[in-house]
């Protein structure tokens, strides 16, 4: 299990190792634009991790299903542990990169971005968990309409923060075309 103790620091997640991020590695002597670039470049290495956790977590949970109805609860137990810590040294290091945009790279409307991107993945974690929980119940009682109903308005409101993450990042890249 990884520490986050070096560039290289990663957390099994599953069969699978998951780097965990590692905030201050972009070098103090860069320019202020190349410094930019290169958290700008992080960050999009960031929310590809981001988006393989989510995949690695939809994956174990589907697993965790299948196991019904005697469900493998202390291997999903410690799959959310570990995706909980990825996703932990992913915001750390995000809301870190925000306060380097803001105070010494001068950049507050890029650092607000990123602060709107931290909200709303938390949201959308959240939702995930609500929505994994109400599948579960939907799955237990298949006759009960009220789960069924709670699943869809739970994947309408995961998609419209899919949809609000996605016009965050088109306005932070907007905002950022300069430094590109």
């Amino acid at each position: 299990m990884g520490t986050g103790m070096g560039p290289g620091g990663s957390v099994r997640v599953g069969s699978r190792r998951v780097p965990v991020p590692v905030p201050g590695h972009v070098a103090r002597e860069l320019s202020t634009g190349e410094a930019v670039r290169a958290l700008l470049q992080r960050l999009r290495e960031l929310q590809g991790e981001r988006a393989e956790t989510y995949r690695l977590l939809e994956e174990g949970h589907r697993a965790y299903l299948s196991s019904a109805p005697h469900y493998d609860f202390p291997r999903y137990r410690q799959l959310v542990h570990e995706v909980t810590v990825a996703f932990s040294g992913i915001s750390r290091e995000v809301l870190d990169m925000a306060g380097r945009l803001r105070d010494p790279l001068g950049r507050p409307d890029l650092a607000q971005h990123l602060a709107r991107l931290q909200e709303r993945e938390q949201e959308k974690l959240q939702l995930t968990a609500q929505l994994q929980l109400a599948r579960q119940q939907a799955q237990e009682q298949p006759e009960v309409d009220a789960h069924q109903q709670e699943v869809r308005q739970l994947k309408h409101r995961l998609i419209k923060t899919i949809e609000a993450i996605s016009e965050i990042l088109q306005d932070l890249k907007y905002d950022s075309e300069e430094v590109e």
